[in-house]
């Protein structure tokens, strides 16, 4: 081969690599992109189905239409006011219909529905929450920011405290029946598995009967005895002392059952022939369990946690409401019972952006801690 044949195949080598670099990147950026748009557009469908539900496809404009009505035409004939007094009952109509008119105005409620859809829309993508039309923040504001700021903090403690036990201890425990398949904790555990059907206010009935009814041991519920304490101490106690009975409620409706997950996926990946191979050469078996077991089991156990994450955004609503938990859960059954949209569709909107972009940072958290998967045309040819 000559030397001119050589240096020219030098020269092509560095410009392959520069190529093929950018073509990851390329691909990289339309998958990115592509992806970001999807999500976009899915979010967008599931707020204006939200707004749609949420309305009753524009029924409960008709129930709002009701009530303005009635106020009105209570407060002018219940009036004590002389110059209302002396009107007939013509005028009277006459006048009800007019503030009706104005309310109505105020409120939007002289547009079309379907108008009023793709405005709560158009303003919900902005994070525009707007003002609830009954609920009310500790403040006395309206404002549906505020008063999803104000309900947040005990959800986050509930079920962020509550939540993160369960994953960890689930973990745990699935890696430990792992290692002894077949023993009598083992087949306990799968025996115990069905009694995770049984949702957490469930066991949280039980719970309240048992410790707060007939031992009198544990608070029946709310975030903190009345009246608060005044030390911050003794204010954190009581605060620990209520999350008692709705934290457990919450570990014993799931362990057995996330337990059984986890201890399912261990023993799927701790059979493949690599980790045969790998006993085989001597490794130890912690080092098996944690490059051979635990590594391929990642991304479900990621997905998991990271949906478990958002999920705590909207905490649970029979189950705040069960244990008179004042969090997002229990504002959303308030705000049901009112027919209060703004407020769910303020909760329902921050969800659905939270959900997104966790299914975009799976993507890349996927092709980081898994090496078969690949993004873009590259993963769609493997």
């Amino acid at each position: 081969m000559s030397d001119a044949t050589l240096t020219r195949k030098e020269e092509a080598a560095p410009q392959k690599e520069r190529s093929s670099g950018t073509g990851t990147l390329v691909r990289v950026a339309k998958f990115t992109a592509l992806r970001l748009v999807v999500l976009f557009f899915t979010v967008i469908i599931g707020i204006y189905l939200t707004v749609l539900i949420a309305n009753m496809g524009g029924y409960v404009d008709e129930i709002r239409r009701g009530e303005i009505r009635s106020q009105i035409s209570i407060s002018i004939y219940m009036s004590e006011d002389a110059n209302i007094k002396i009107l007939s009952a013509e005028e009277k109509n006459k006048l009800v219909a007019e503030r009706v008119v104005i309310e109505e105005h105020r409120q939007g409620l002289d547009k079309p529905f379907i108008i009023r859809s793709f405005d709560f829309l158009k303003n919900a993508i902005v994070l525009d929450l707007g003002f609830a039309t009954d609920m009310v923040s500790d403040s006395g504001s309206k404002q549906v920011r505020l008063i999803l700021l104000e309900r947040l903090p005990p959800t986050l403690l509930l079920w962020g405290a509550a939540n993160l036990f369960l994953f960890f201890a689930a973990l745990y425990i699935g890696l430990y029946l792992s290692r002894k398949y077949g023993s009598f904790l083992d087949r306990m555990i799968v025996a115990l598995a069905p009694t995770s059907s049984a949702p957490a206010w469930f066991y949280g009935i039980f719970l309240i009967l048992i410790f707060a009814g007939v031992l009198q041991i544990l608070p029946f519920g709310g975030l903190v005895e009345a009246p608060p304490p005044e030390n911050k101490l003794n204010y954190a106690l009581s605060v620990l002392e209520h999350l008692i009975l709705p934290t457990a409620a919450i570990i014993l409706s799931a362990i057995a059952i996330s337990s059984y997950n986890r201890r399912t996926f261990f023993l799927i990946y701790s059979q493949e022939d690599y980790v045969e191979m790998a006993k085989a050469k001597g490794v130890p078996d912690r080092a098996i369990e944690r490059r051979y077991v635990l590594r391929p089991t990642l991304p479900p156990i990621i997905t998991q946690f990271l949906l478990l994450v958002i999920a705590i955004w909207t905490g649970a609503t029979i189950l705040e409401t069960v244990f008179n938990w004042p969090g997002l859960g229990r504002a959303i059954y308030q705000a049901i019972g009112m027919y209060d949209t703004p407020v769910i569709v303020g909760v329902n909107v921050i969800y659905a952006y939270l959900l997104a972009g966790t299914v975009f940072l799976l993507d890349i958290i996927y092709a980081l801690v898994d090496p078969r998967v690949r993004i873009g045309e590259e993963g769609k040819r493997a």
